[in-house]
């Protein structure tokens, strides 16, 4: 047997004090679930929408009573919609629902506004609305909770834009846009919770956790873009592993500092009762892929 010498201790000691430097992963799911299996692949395991809600909002913005007092006619071609705000509630009629709700409304640019809700009749809609009140547009998204199928996803996105009553509509109408197609954007939503999103094609984008208690998880899932203004764009995202759907609104217009508000919707663990919360994260452009013209699918779908 070798005697270990001072030299040896040493090393150990160096050894040591190297490891005690190294960063822990934060694990942020409850202490009594088990852990993520150690193979990716088997989406059983991945978290549910309620289990990944503890810190995700840390990037949450403040939000604002700007629409307090307001009440606002929004028409298209599915009919007129109204919405009147108060300092807590909205009382709203829309797209064949009605009632009145908490909300949460964020200021995403000059006379800007994103609002959120949940119905409080039907527990299994919610609400997002983006005010443009400087050009007199707005855009009304419903999603509905269903259950999934082999052909669709849990949630569908009812979108709804149009024009403001009393207000001059100026500027291009929100529409659909393939703008984001070929850009690969990092978010952070926390500082334990970051992802990246590659923006595939009018239907599709892949998702990366990149820290977090999903880090190592990545998926493809569809999506749908509205341009707001130019450089603002409405993203949603519906995924088929976990049944949730997203809406959010992000500024583009600076690529290095990227700021989005947005909301996530979907079932509990146990696949009974809806959970739904807003959050924040801020952006970064991290590269555009740039594809043969005849091959881009910006313009060949």
């Amino acid at each position: 047997m070798t005697c270990p010498t001072a030299q040896d201790d040493g090393r150990r000691e160096a050894n040591t004090r190297r490891e005690d430097r190294t960063p822990r992963p934060v694990l942020l799911s409850s202490p009594e679930k088990e852990p993520m299996s150690l193979n990716l692949l088997d989406t059983s395991n991945w978290l549910p929408l309620d289990g990944l809600a503890p810190g995700f909002d840390a990037n949450r913005a403040a939000t604002v009573q700007d629409l307090a007092g307001k009440q606002f006619s929004l028409r298209n071609d599915g009919g007129p919609m109204t919405f009147s705000f108060d300092d807590e509630e909205v009382q709203w009629a829309a797209a064949g629902h009605s009632g009145t709700a908490p909300y949460e409304a964020f200021l995403v640019a000059e006379d800007l506004y994103y609002a959120q809700w949940q119905s409080q009749q039907d527990h299994e809609l919610a609400v997002s609305l983006v005010l443009d009140l400087l050009h007199g547009r707005a855009l009304y998204i419903g999603a509905a909770l269903g259950r999934a199928t082999a052909s669709s996803v849990a949630v569908q996105h009812d979108f709804r834009p149009g024009t403001l009553d009393g207000h001059l509509s100026t500027g291009a109408a929100i529409s659909g846009s393939n703008a984001l197609i070929g850009r690969r954007v990092e978010w952070v939503y926390s500082e334990s919770h970051a992802y990246e999103h590659i923006y595939l094609s009018p239907t599709w984008y892949t998702w990366q956790c990149l820290a977090g208690p999903e880090r190592g998880l990545a998926d493809t899932d569809s999506n749908t873009v509205f341009q707001i203004r130019p450089g603002i764009f409405v993203f949603t995202w519906r995924e088929k592993v976990i049944p949730c759907g997203s809406v959010t609104i992000a500024d583009h217009r600076d690529p290095r500092a990227i700021r989005s508000h947005g909301s996530l919707f979907g079932w509990d663990e146990a696949g009974t009762e809806p959970v739904h919360f807003t959050f924040g994260a801020h952006g970064r452009l991290i590269s555009i892929s740039r594809h043969s013209a005849e091959l881009d699918p910006a313009t060949g779908m």
